[in-house]
């Protein structure tokens, strides 16, 4: 949704919104699917800019990252943004980011566009390493059967190659 902030200075705007992505567009491989995000918001004026509180809804499907099935979740976080409106855009020059800085978007015009929030959201709460369950055994690295359902006899103590050269070196003294 693309709201004009010039006619919210002087009472604010309230919005409900269903928005669609696919996993493509939120450029994150953890994520299998993602169900509708609802947007519920609300944008006030105060003083330094225009406060953005709401709240967001989704159900993603993420990948297990050691057994690859996947982890069906709900999501539902509040939204809390500080937008600056600048007449031009801030200089682009290198700045070390706080944690409070990561909660204020900074906007060149009075249109605030919402659909990029919501995606650059969903994707800071996606995380790194997502497992089905804490005690995931994942897969089985010579055969690839999920060690969650089934046990594999394959042999799983390959050798560190970076004592093969003293390995070496032993069976030469053992023939002698």
């Amino acid at each position: 949704m693309r709201i004009d902030l010039e006619r919210i200075q002087e009472k604010p705007f309230s919005w409900q919104e269903t928005l669609e992505f696919s996993p493509e567009e939120l450029a994150a491989p953890e994520l299998a699917a993602l169900g509708p995000v609802a947007v519920d918001g609300k944008l006030t004026f105060v003083e330094s800019g225009y406060l953005l509180t709401g709240r967001l809804r989704y159900a993603p499907r993420l990948v297990c990252d050691r057994c690859l099935g996947e982890v069906p979740e709900t999501r539902d976080m509040p939204l809390e943004l500080l937008v600056l409106t600048h007449a031009k855009a801030p200089e682009a020059e290198e700045q070390e980011l706080e944690e409070k800085d990561l909660s204020v978007v900074h906007l060149s015009g009075d249109i605030l566009d919402t659909e990029p929030l919501v995606v650059e959201q969903i994707q800071l709460n996606i995380p790194m390493k997502p497992l089905c369950r804490p005690d995931c055994a994942g897969l089985c690295p010579v055969c690839g059967i999920d060690l969650n359902e089934e046990s594999c006899d394959c042999e799983r103590q390959t050798p560190d190659p970076r004592w093969a050269a003293l390995a070496a070196l032993k069976g030469q003294l053992e023939e002698r």
